[in-house]
């Protein structure tokens, strides 16, 4: 069955009320959002911001991440935004288990161990969805 006739089908069972069981191939894929913002210890010092952002551009070159952001707060107002962080780590993985291997990986363990003395915390957002 082609794509476009499965998606008909689909459609067309879930509209009759029917319940469709979907093979493994066609369910929506989930992708793994890993989110972290570092705070330094040393917000002033511009050579430890830069020091970090070497490390962070370093670290992209884990091969399990397929898409990152290294981002600095944005200039806007509003009551609710979190500014005082120095750097936004955001990447994504095609799976929990990619990003696990990223966590063991030894660029991610150089990471640490070359650059976590710049940071006095960081904050960590992990999140799964559908991809979309």
């Amino acid at each position: 069955m082609e794509n476009q006739s499965r998606r008909s089908f689909v459609k067309s069972s879930v509209a009759a009320g029917l319940a469709v069981t979907l093979p493994v191939s066609l369910k929506p894929k989930e992708t793994f959002v890993h989110h972290v913002l570092f705070y330094l210890k040393n917000p002033s010092s511009a050579e430890d911001k830069a020091k970090l952002y070497e490390g962070l551009n370093k670290l992209a070159k884990c091969p399990t991440i397929k898409l990152v952001h290294i981002g600095t707060p944005a200039a806007t107002t509003r009551e609710v935004i979190e500014r005082s962080y120095a750097y936004s780590w955001l990447c994504f993985f095609d799976s929990a288990a990619d990003e696990e291997a990223y966590q063991k990986h030894p660029i991610h363990d150089d990471f640490r161990n070359n650059y976590a003395h710049l940071w006095e915390k960081v904050v960590i957002y992990d999140a799964v969805g559908e991809k979309r």
